[in-house]
């Protein structure tokens, strides 16, 4: 398979404020959130990070997505740098993450023609876009509604195909069912099948291992910002379970279930 994604030593830190220190009873002044990650993915697979709460996999998103730069380590992403070249990374990106919030005030139909405005799609190209995405995920009855008044589920939604307005190749989707309904985590979750179906590249986190043995061809184990594993499940876990595996990972690197 061809190499679309090349991550080498990123690292991220960030400095806790006192009242960070107070609450976590800690008198460290940084915290290491991504430390030396290194991994590959490559053109038409579902790549998933997995790890607890906290381990760093937002951070290592948004750091691909160009929303911070790494202090150190660099990511091609179809050769093109995310710390020298965001502009042309982001153009080929979507990125999608449950801390977007979505103006109040505004509409997903307005909300989705500023932002393939934004992206310089051709007006018909993007009504045509607007009409299957809304369709197919129950929005078009939705489209005038403020966004104040839409429900949870449809707020993910609207994010999600204003993500991908632009229809990118690469698409990042950080925890892309959390805080969702079943019926709406299940719509989602076909969805990034249909997107894998159609040789789309997916990078996505999360925590929930049903969906990353239902979605995932390749995975990372993330655990306190480092790799600790990294391959296809059966390369990760053998005879075992992705949780029972993982929680063998999880204490050999000092972790404490709690």
């Amino acid at each position: 398979m061809q190499e679309i994604l090349r991550a080498e030593g990123l690292r991220k830190t960030f400095k806790l404020t006192r009242k960070q220190q107070r609450i976590e009873h800690s008198t460290e002044t940084l915290r290491v959130a991504v430390d030396n990650l290194s991994f590959t993915v490559n053109t038409g697979e579902v790549f998933g990070l997995l790890g607890p709460n906290g381990a760093g996999k937002t951070t290592a998103l948004r750091l691909l997505a160009t929303l911070i730069k790494p202090d150190e380590g660099d990511a091609l992403i179809e050769g093109y740098s995310i710390r020298t070249e965001p502009e042309q990374v982001r153009s080929r990106i979507g990125f999608l993450t449950s801390e977007l919030k979505l103006e109040d005030f505004f509409t997903p139909n307005y909300l989705f023609d500023f932002f393939a405005a934004l992206r310089n799609i051709d007006p018909g190209t993007a009504q045509q876009r607007k009409l299957e995405l809304f369709a197919r995920f129950g929005i078009d009855e939705f489209a005038q509604t403020k966004v104040a008044n839409l429900s949870t589920g449809m707020k993910q939604k609207a994010s999600l195909v204003i993500s991908i307005v632009h229809d990118p190749d690469i698409i990042i989707f950080d925890e892309p069912t959390n805080g969702l309904d079943v019926i709406t985590a299940r719509l989602v979750t076909d969805y990034l099948e249909e997107l894998r179906a159609v040789g789309k590249t997916i990078i996505l986190s999360t925590h929930i291992f049903s969906l990353a043995e239902k979605l995932c061809d390749r995975v990372g184990v993330i655990i306190s910002g480092r790799m600790v594993a990294c391959g296809t499940l059966e390369e990760i876990c053998g005879d075992k379970s992705l949780e029972d595996r993982f929680f063998e990972l999880f204490m050999a690197a000092g972790g404490e279930v709690v």
